[in-house]
Order: structure tokens, then C-alpha cells, then sequence
């Protein structure tokens, strides 16, 4: 196609033009419903926790619209006065926070080493790394569950931190061994040459290069072991046993608690999504990072 001024002009396919037209503002407006749609079952987890037993029991969350006076603070009063719930949230944060802050430093560690530092084999143990990832946790457990019993180490929390940080190397080290490799080969030389060793390098120079995938990567690890029951339900007992599996016993032990069900699920399930927002800027960066040379 040739425009008036004799440039030539690519005709564009329909799915192109399609494409084109619907960008700007109605992309935006169709992706703001998206996300509010998505965000539909959370707005009612907390209007429901805001309601009585009876209450929720009679009819749905969206009645509250029309009967404001239903809302009211004292499930979250009963939930604080709930102690399996309240030591199961501390128990969450003393599995989740070491689980995380140990895969990333190993990760980190690892990941530089295998990036650029020489040593015998560092290939072959690299793809064995690599080979990790495909292992699925329903593999270990029967094993791990006699290793730690013989280490004795089963039914504690720092059997589950062991068993989260073992299962979340792979996967770390071979993110941050990709990202780390990306940069400058001269920059790194320019900081040997001012008199840089390889702790002050990784420090100085890779560490703040790295920010946004060592960011992606601990909101990863911190959703993964947050959300876990599995490996809680079979490596902690009832005085180490976090969120998830209080949850899970509420539901077996007295049916339908939804008075101290929904403020514990959504406790449950605000604070990982206050991680992910607070680090929301680092995460996309980190995982566009790639995408682009």
C-alpha cells in the first residue's frame, strides 16, 4: 500500500489491526475489569469475615450492601482469643522468614559461584542442579520422613525450614546463576583490577545488579513456603504447625467455624499479598530482566 507522499506502507494483517484498535484505552478499561473480577473472591472472603455466624449462615456477603449493620470486628475478636490460630500465624512466620532468607543467601552464593567462578566439575554439577528441579516433593517425602527421623529432627519447625530450603535451592540457584551471567564480563575485570576479592565483588557488584531477581525470587519462596500444607501437615506437629494446617484442623474439628475461618483466611492470605505489593516494582523487573538484552 503507498501513502499520498509515495511511501511505501506494509499492509497490515487483521488480527494487526484488531490488535491495534483495541489498544489504549479500552485495553486498559478491559484489564481494570479483569483485575477487578479476580479480586472478587478476596473483597468477599473479607466482607464475609466482617459477619456473624448467623449472618453469613442466611445469606450471601453481598447483602451487607443492603444491610450495613451486619459488619462488625468480632470475629477478628474471637480469632485473636483463638490460640491454635494465633501461635500457628507466629509458627507461619518462624518457618516462612528463615526458609526464605537461607534460600536466597545460599541461592545467591551458589549462583555467583556458578556464573563465574572456576572449579573442577562446575558444569556437571550445574545440569545435576538443573536435573533437581524436575524431582517432585512427593518423592522425598517417605525418605526425608526416616532421615529426619533418624537425625531427629521430624515433627519440629526446623524440619520444615530444612525441607523447604532443600526444595527451594534448585530452582534459586538456577535463576539467579542465569541473571548473574548476564553481566558485564568488563566490569566485573575493571572491579578485580581496583583490588576487589571475590567477597567484596559479590558484595559491591553483583549483589545490587542482582536486587530485582534476588526480589523475585524471595517473594517466590516466601508464597511457596506461606502457602505450603503439605510438607507442614507431614513434618510439624501440632505446636509447630503453621496457618495453613490450623485451618485445616478448624474444618475437621468443629465443621463449618466460618466465624473463625474466614478472618483466618484472610489473615492467611493478606499478608503474602502485602509482600507481593510492597516488592511489586522489583518482581517485574526481575522477571522482564531476561526478556531484553
Amino acid at each position: 500500500m503507498t501513502t499520498t507522499d509515495g511511501v511505501v506502507k506494509a499492509k497490515q494483517s487483521l488480527p494487526a489491526r484488531i490488535a491495534a484498535r483495541a489498544g489504549g484505552g479500552v485495553m486498559r478499561v478491559f484489564l481494570v475489569l479483569v483485575g477487578l473480577f479476580w479480586l472478587l473472591p478476596t473483597f468477599g472472603l473479607l466482607l464475609s469475615s466482617l459477619r456473624g455466624p448467623a449472618d453469613i449462615s442466611a445469606s450471601g456477603w453481598w447483602k451487607v450492601f443492603s444491610a450495613p449493620a451486619q459488619l462488625t470486628f468480632d470475629n477478628y475478636s474471637r480469632l485473636l482469643d483463638n490460640e491454635a490460630i494465633t501461635d500457628s500465624l507466629l509458627s507461619s512466620v518462624l518457618i516462612t522468614v528463615p526458609a526464605t532468607l537461607l534460600v536466597v543467601v545460599i541461592g545467591s552464593l551458589a549462583g555467583y559461584a556458578f556464573a563465574w567462578m572456576d572449579f573442577p566439575g562446575r558444569d556437571w554439577w550445574f545440569i545435576a542442579v538443573v536435573a533437581l528441579l524436575v524431582v517432585p516433593v512427593q518423592v522425598a517425602l517417605v525418605p526425608v520422613s526416616k532421615l529426619f527421623g533418624w537425625v531427629g529432627i521430624f515433627e519440629t519447625t526446623i524440619g520444615v525450614i530444612v525441607f523447604h530450603v532443600a526444595f527451594g535451592l534448585p530452582f534459586a540457584i538456577f535463576l539467579l546463576r542465569n541473571f548473574f551471567a548476564e553481566i558485564p564480563r568488563e566490569l566485573l575485570e575493571a572491579a578485580r583490577l581496583d583490588g576487589a576479592g571475590e567477597i567484596r565483588l559479590f558484595t559491591r557488584v553483583v549483589m545490587p545488579l542482582g536486587g530485582p531477581a534476588i526480589a523475585s525470587l524471595g517473594i517466590f519462596q516466601f508464597l511457596w513456603v506461606w502457602n505450603d500444607m503439605l510438607v507442614a501437615l507431614i513434618f510439624a506437629d501440632s505446636e509447630s504447625a503453621p496457618i495453613t494446617v490450623a485451618l485445616q484442623r478448624q474444618v475437621r474439628q468443629f465443621g463449618n467455624n466460618i466465624d473463625v475461618l474466614a478472618p483466618g483466611a484472610f489473615v492467611s492470605m493478606i499478608i503474602p499479598l502485602a509482600v507481593f505489593f510492597a516488592f511489586q516494582r522489583q518482581f517485574v523487573t526481575g522477571v522482564m530482566a531476561g526478556a531484553v538484552k
